[in-house]
């Protein structure tokens, strides 16, 4: 008996050690993207799949997609797979919005695969070149945009912020409203900072014309020009002024000169008669 029991364990091992290359080439075949390699996906072509390992849909995609994966070599296309709970960097990047989500690579061109999911599917979609008849997303919309380097920040974030607010509640037995007052006391310090920092930079930028003033030599210069125009101004309409009043008094004199005299030639023939 003991004879056979070695016989059969030396088996065993030998079908384990034959069988493990094999399961890990199969594992090899899919390539694993994170934020750090992602930027090999803008070179060569590629078929990429987001999914996360508790979505049932990913799951039954699974076996369909590690078949699809054993003929990408001679397909000349390389299978990957994001998994958006590691990579939530990524999942903002793409703009995940359902799972499974499949994306088509080809030399930094992104399009989004929306038909079945065979592997047979796959195939076609690749061998038949399909993907030609799909828009590519826009290069605003991009993975290597800004907007879209800002989203993944803002999502990696977030993720950063929920991993402190486990730790605050699980590891440290604090509080959950104790959590949401250090992240409140956190966020009105980081605005306070912030808004001090804008405030000096706007500051250096556009100074205030007070300090404008002060600093412009040039201003200097025209200043006691222009008050002493002005003084001239002033002067020569005051002249103006004296001029203009001496002349109604002179007129107004000459107006009750002849008025006067208008009643006397009105009252001598008056007189005259009075004397015949």
């Amino acid at each position: 008996m003991a004879p056979c029991r070695t016989s059969l364990l030396t088996l065993i091992v030998l079908l384990l050690l034959c069988g493990t290359p094999r399961i890990q080439g199969l594992w090899r075949q899919v390539r694993i993207i994170t934020d750090k390699n992602w930027k090999e996906l803008l070179e060569g072509e590629w078929m990429i799949e987001f999914y996360a390992p508790w979505c049932p849909a990913c799951q039954n995609l699974q076996p369909e997609w590690e078949d699809f994966a054993k003929l990408g070599e001679d397909l000349g296309v390389n299978i990957a797979k994001v998994d958006v709970t590691e990579q939530p960097g990524l999942s903002g990047r793409f703009i995940i919005t359902a799972l499974p989500t499949i994306y088509h690579c080809r030399n930094g061109e992104f399009r989004r695969y929306q038909g079945p999911r065979t592997k047979e599917d796959f195939i076609n979609f690749i061998s038949d070149k399909e993907w030609k008849s799909i828009e590519p997303v826009s290069s605003w919309f991009g993975p290597g945009s800004f907007l879209m380097s800002s989203m993944s920040a803002l999502f990696q974030l977030s993720m950063w912020i929920r991993t402190c607010h486990n730790y605050f509640t699980e590891d440290l037995k604090m509080p959950v409203w104790g959590s949401y007052a250090i992240f409140a006391l956190a966020t009105l310090f980081l605005g306070l900072i912030l808004g001090l920092i804008m405030v000096f930079v706007a500051d250096f930028l556009c100074p205030s014309k007070k300090n404008k003033s002060q600093q412009s030599p040039y201003s200097k210069k025209v200043l006691p020009e222009s008050a002493h125009l002005f003084k001239k101004l002033e002067q020569e309409q005051e002249a103006d002024e004296d001029h203009s009043d001496d002349e109604l008094e002179n007129h107004s004199s000459r107006k009750d000169f002849s008025q006067t005299a208008m009643r006397q030639r009105i009252v001598n023939p008056l007189s005259v008669v009075d004397k015949f």
